[in-house]
């Protein structure tokens, strides 16, 4: 003969009828009929095999046994409560870490804005923010080392797992008052002769732009390097020359620096990207932040599209 056990409704009742003082209101507060009610409690009498009450008439009064019965039920449903707290603090990241990367530009503007978002929902999270070059994004996310990367892409990137937010054509950055900025597109021929600042030789940046630039003929003359967006836009702030340059590293230098910004061709086309490490699967932590970061990119895109339709 199978022993019966305990269950959570004759643990449910009896306490509602503890703290209620009568089984018709027990019932009410349960949304149930006294007879279901007193059932219950009755089945949990057989199983715990002593008296929880002791009826009077219509008066039901708690036994020594049923009181310390009590007690220990009430134990119980703390600890319940417990675990609807530690719940509620895994469904929140609660405690959690998250380490995104991405290049400095990036890091500083969409990222930051993604992260500031994300940390307003979840603010017990620890959120860490590593910038550095595109070598380093790469290594760092395909490590493991952080959790999620946001790159700028002119190519494929080996080894990783991408997610292709948005693919954009480089603009044209010129220093304000430059004759180029009469037009409304700035064509590979403009820039004939034109003191140019580009990538370091060897770049996957660099090889995109002289591959485009030597196949429409155009000879700029290569005036400074630097492999920051930042750097790039302030030379040509200070007049050096002029360059092409990724629309978001240009909308957000636009805002600080002063360079005037044009569509350009040909095409030189780069991707906006997260990055995963190849194997693992996204966690939902990492599912729930670049959600965040979807819906801060959302709005920059139709200033990017401005930048590049001419």
């Amino acid at each position: 003969m199978t022993t019966r056990r305990i269950g959570l409704k004759h643990v449910e009742a009896f306490r509602t009828v503890m703290q209620a003082g009568s089984m018709t209101e027990a019932a009410r507060r349960l949304h149930t009929s006294q007879p279901q009610i007193s059932r219950l409690v009755s089945q949990l009498e057989a199983i715990v095999r002593f008296a929880l009450f002791e009826r009077s008439g219509t008066r039901l009064l708690p036994t020594l046994d049923g009181k310390r019965f009590f007690e220990d039920v009430e134990k119980t449903f703390v600890g319940l409560a417990g675990l609807d707290a530690a719940a509620a603090n895994i469904r929140s990241f609660g405690g959690d870490r998250l380490s995104v990367a991405a290049m400095p530009r990036l890091a500083g503007g969409l990222l930051t804005r993604a992260v500031a978002q994300f940390k307003r929902e979840h603010p017990d999270t620890l959120v860490t923010i590593r910038s550095g070059g595109a070598a380093a994004v790469d290594s760092w996310v395909s490590s493991g080392l952080c959790d999620v990367g946001l790159a700028v892409l002119y190519g494929e990137a080996p080894g990783l797992r991408v997610e292709t937010l948005l693919t954009m054509d480089c603009v044209a950055v010129l220093p304000k008052g430059h004759r180029l900025t009469r037009l409304q597109r700035v064509q590979a021929s403009d820039l004939e002769g034109e003191a140019f600042i580009s990538f370091p030789v060897g770049s996957v940046p660099r090889e995109r732009m002289d591959q485009v630039l030597a196949a429409a003929g155009a000879k700029p003359r290569t005036a400074v390097e630097s492999d920051l967006g930042a750097s790039v836009c302030a030379l040509v702030a200070a007049g050096l020359g002029v360059s092409l340059i990724n629309p978001l590293a240009a909308l957000e230098e636009h805002r600080i620096s002063d360079v005037e910004l044009r569509p350009f061709t040909p095409s030189v086309p780069v991707s906006l990207a997260f990055l995963f490490p190849p194997h693992a699967s996204a966690s939902r932590l990492v599912t729930a932040f670049t959600d965040h970061a979807r819906r801060v990119i959302a709005p920059e895109l139709a200033v990017i599209a401005s930048l590049t339709a001419g």
